[in-house]
C-alpha cells in the first residue's frame, strides 16, 4: 500500500465519518451493509398481537421509520424518544399525522398514564420493565427486539485498543428475568449471533461513528492504523465482517 493509496483512503474515510445521519435511517449503507437474516421476523411477531383498535406505544422510536412501516392508525399511536435531534424530527414527521410524541429518557419513566396501552413496542431501545408493566392494560403485551451486549464486539476490538463491551450483561436471560420480576409472563423468546458484512471499510467507518456506544472514542484519525489493517483484511477477503447479537421477547401483563 503506497503513501498515495493511504492518503486517498484517509480522505474517503474522513468523508464517511462526516456524512450526515438522521433519525435511525441507515439508507447511506444500502448495498454496503448486509445482515444475515434473524431466525425470527420482528414484524411478524408484532403482527400476532397488534390490532387496529389497539392503543400502541413505540418506545425509542428514532425518527419513526419502523413505526410508520407498521401502518397502525395514527390516532391510536404514541411514541417516546430520548435523543434531542430525533425528538425534533418526530415533531416534524409524526405530530402532523396525529401521532402523540413525548420525550423520555432511555430506560427511565415512561411519560404516559397507567394502564393506557394494549401493546408496547421497543426495537433496540433501553427499557424499564416495571414502567412498561405500569403503562400496559391488564392482558397487554410488550414486544421487544434488542441489540445484545456482544454486538459488534469483534469489530470494536479490532478498532479500539483495550475495548471491553460496556453492556456485556445485556442478554436474553438477563432481560427475561427483569420482565418476570416485574410481573410479566414471557410468551416468546429467542437469541442469536449472526454475521454482518460491510462491502468496504468506509461503510464500517460510517457505522462505527454512529454506534458510538459500541465504538467509544472512535475517529478516523485516532484509529487510522487499525483501519489500514482492516483494509488489508478487506483486500484479502472482499468484505469486512462483524458479528451481531440480537434477542427478541414477547411478554404479557397477567398480574
Amino acid at each position: 500500500m503506497t503513501m498515495t493509496d493511504t492518503d486517498a483512503l484517509r480522505r474517503q474515510w474522513l468523508a464517511e465519518e462526516a456524512a450526515a445521519f438522521q433519525g435511525w435511517d441507515f439508507s447511506h449503507l444500502t448495498g454496503r451493509m448486509t445482515e444475515e437474516p434473524l431466525p425470527w421476523d420482528y414484524r411478524a411477531v408484532i403482527g400476532q398481537s397488534l390490532r387496529p383498535e389497539h392503543q400502541m406505544l413505540d418506545m425509542a422510536t428514532g425518527g419513526g421509520e419502523f413505526l410508520l412501516s407498521l401502518g397502525h392508525p395514527h390516532e391510536n399511536t404514541c411514541v417516546t424518544e430520548a435523543y434531542p435531534p430525533n425528538i425534533a424530527l418526530c415533531g416534524e414527521r409524526l405530530t402532523p399525522l396525529g401521532i402523540t410524541v413525548r420525550p423520555a429518557a432511555d430506560g427511565g419513566v415512561i411519560p404516559y398514564g397507567g394502564a393506557e396501552f394494549d401493546i408496547v413496542l421497543n426495537r433496540h431501545g433501553a427499557f424499564n420493565a416495571r414502567e412498561v408493566f405500569r403503562v400496559l392494560k391488564p392482558g397487554g403485551v410488550f414486544i421487544t427486539q434488542q441489540v445484545g451486549g456482544q454486538d459488534d464486539a469483534d469489530l470494536s476490538k479490532l478498532l479500539i485498543p483495550d475495548f471491553t463491551p460496556p453492556f456485556a450483561h445485556h442478554t436474553l436471560a438477563f432481560s427475561q428475568a427483569l420482565l418476570q420480576d416485574a410481573g410479566f409472563t414471557v410468551t416468546q423468546s429467542g437469541e442469536c449471533f449472526s454475521d454482518k458484512r460491510f462491502a468496504d471499510v468506509g461503510a464500517a467507518v460510517y457505522y462505527a461513528k454512529i454506534i458510538e456506544w459500541g465504538f467509544p472514542g472512535f475517529s478516523v484519525e485516532r484509529c487510522f492504523d487499525a483501519l489500514l489493517e482492516l483494509q488489508k483484511t478487506f483486500e484479502r477477503q472482499g468484505h469486512v465482517k462483524s458479528r451481531q447479537h440480537r434477542f427478541v421477547l414477547a411478554a404479557k401483563k397477567t398480574g
